[in-house]
């Protein structure tokens, strides 16, 4: 099964993430299909860009979105 989740990048005490498609077996920081996008917490600004067109498709092509991902998807649009 597909996921798409985020996958955390960066350095102690900065947390960036990567918004990844992946296999639901493989580990968070593992090999992933396609990257969607990125997500900063800590900038102010809030920085959250994703391609939505393609996460669209992957979702009707049966990826399921981490709880994470709704709740951010819900935030920002």
């Amino acid at each position: 099964m597909l996921k798409i989740r985020l996958s955390r990048c960066g350095k102690i005490n900065s947390p960036d993430y990567s918004i990844i498609l992946c296999d639901s077996r493989v580990a968070a920081k593992g090999k992933f299909i396609e990257k969607l996008g990125k997500y900063n917490p800590k900038a102010k600004p809030l920085v959250f860009t994703a391609n939505k067109e393609r996460i669209d498709h992957w979702v009707k092509k049966g990826a399921q979105l981490s709880d994470r991902m709704i709740a951010l998807l819900k935030k920002t649009s």
